[in-house]
């Protein structure tokens, strides 16, 4: 002991460990990186030949948080002696147990020991800790695409709904110069209830409903078509399923992810693990409580445009009309819907991996896991949770999502939101090449006589100039057209958007 601190288990170290050993175990798991890694590669390979960017990005997003928890798991290598040679009372490190009768066969440092103190987490337990970060990272990253897998495959039949609308049964019965009641149509009967104006009442029903036939093919007209009449050209022909099949593999990339305050939250759910809280009674319920909570307030969004239509007019021409807004959500703010999907699926996947974790590690029934109830509620509501979010709320929200009064950049296909890009870097280009030959500054519309042979499929009248209000990155893409000549768009320039390539895309309502 003198000068030196040891403790009291021996291990074999690699002074007495065969070179051949050491050199067997660096290859295998070389090679195991290698074979990971060359998957990777092979699948965002795949996703650049089907122009799928942002599951790539969503790929890059999974890099990034293995590689930082691999930089975590390298800190709590390092710093596993210093962390263990932390030394706190006895009578504090007995509180906040997980176990009310643990049993303690780990060896102390040699240092808390003489001290008669005990280490705020031994070296045992730093490398359990590694180990669930490890399973946490794991369980997160299956369950997103099992969620997302789910949700996608029920909405497979949303394709059959949308060759539907370009059909001419389809067409004849949603006819502008037909006009109905509101009271009428398949829409109206389905949400203007005797329930609907109440809130009290009209909570329960939308909680109900979601267990059975949450997103109906009159949904998905409806909003479809208020959607297109708000951002587009009315008879437009746009492919509104894709659009969500782009935006919501965009949200993939937000959902896999793990930020700040997810990590905080889960600080609190390892914290009431200790005994006292009896935490099986309450804790893995939070996520469905939420999962519902949120499918009761996408129903509840559908059911208030249809209020809302409702007040404003009694008759339909065509279709029901909705109009999206943003003052359908909690505090106007669509996103929020997906913050709290990152939160439940994060939650959910924790709980599960820590359950699958001290199973594997402690075995069956040990003091984590001591009640039968506790091991059937635990597994029960992991799994329910996960099955309700990828085949009902998933699909709800992905309609739903898109009633904001923004839309998304996903609105145009990969290639031409890359010809767009391109378009812009050449006019801006074309512009500093004339500031720095000329005093004059000149205008963007002078410089897009020169780039408009290098533009997107679609054609401008040379008097009107193209502004993106937002950079490329933003999630939203802001246009807007200016007329300079007559200050106001003529009617046979909006025939000329309508013949255009965007098939009547209507510009000035994007946000």
């Amino acid at each position: 002991m003198a000068g030196e601190e040891e403790t009291t288990s021996s291990e074999t170290t690699l002074e007495t460990t065969p070179t051949w050993a050491v050199a067997t175990v660096v290859f295998v798991l070389i090679l195991i990186s290698i074979f990971i890694e060359h998957l990777l590669h092979l699948l965002a390979k795949y996703f650049n030949k089907k122009r799928r960017k942002s599951l790539i990005r969503a790929l890059d997003k999974i890099k990034s948080e293995l590689m930082l928890l691999g930089f975590i798991s390298l800190l709590l290598t390092v710093s596993e002696k210093q962390i263990a040679n932390i030394c706190i009372p006895k009578s504090v490190g007995e509180t906040f147990l997980p176990c009310n009768d643990p049993s303690n066969e780990s060896e102390e440092e040699a240092k808390c020991e003489e001290q008669g103190k005990v280490s705020l987490l031994s070296r045992q337990g730093v490398r359990e800790l590694q180990y669930i970060m490890f399973v946490l990272a794991f369980f997160h990253c299956l369950s997103c695409v099992l969620t997302f897998s789910l949700g996608m495959a029920k909405m497979r039949r949303w394709e059959s709904w949308e060759a539907e609308t370009r059909t001419l049964e389809y067409q004849f019965s949603n006819d502008p110069r037909r006009f109905q009641l509101i009271h009428q149509t398949s829409f109206a009967r389905r949400h203007l209830r005797f329930w609907s104006e109440h809130r009290f009442l009209r909570w329960p029903a939308c909680f109900l409903r979601q267990f059975y036939a949450s997103v109906s093919k009159v949904d998905y007209y409806t909003l479809r078509h208020g959607f297109i009449t708000a951002h587009f050209a009315e008879g437009s022909n746009f492919d509104f399923q894709k659009y969500i099949k782009r935006a919501l593999e965009k949200d993939f990339g937000v959902v896999v992810g793990i930020s700040l305050w997810v990590w905080i939250f889960s600080m609190f759910f390892i914290f009431f693990n200790a005994h006292g809280f009896y935490n099986y009674l309450w804790l893995p319920f939070i996520p469905l409580l939420m999962l519902l909570l949120v499918g009761t307030q996408l129903l509840g969004i559908i059911t208030k445009m249809c209020l809302d239509s409702h007040d404003k007019s009694q008759v339909v021409r065509g279709t029901f009309l909705v109009r999206p807004s943003d003052h359908f959500f909690w505090f106007g703010r669509p996103k929020l819907l997906l913050h709290l999907m990152h939160f439940i699926l994060f939650q959910n996947s924790f709980q599960l991996a820590f359950f699958t974790w001290t199973w594997y590690e402690y075995g069956f029934r040990s003091c984590f896991h001591r009640r039968t109830e506790d091991i059937v509620i635990r597994v029960a509501m992991g799994v329910l949770v996960q099955i309700l979010c990828g085949y009902v709320t998933l699909p709800l929200y992905a309609l739903v999502m898109q009633m904001g009064t923004s839309m998304k950049k996903t609105v145009f296909p990969e290639n031409v939101v890359e010809g767009l890009e391109r378009w812009r870097a050449n006019a801006r280009k074309n512009i500093a090449v004339k500031n720095n030959n000329t005093s004059a500054r000149p205008s963007l519309d002078a410089s897009l006589d020169t780039s408009l042979d290098t533009s997107p499929s679609f054609s401008l009248d040379p008097s009107y100039s193209v502004k993106f209000d937002q950079p490329s990155d933003s999630e939203y893409l802001g246009v807007e057209i200016k007329d300079e000549k007559n200050k106001s768009i003529s009617r046979e320039t909006e025939e000329h958007q309508k013949r255009g390539s965007f098939d009547g895309f209507d510009v000035r309502n994007i946000a």
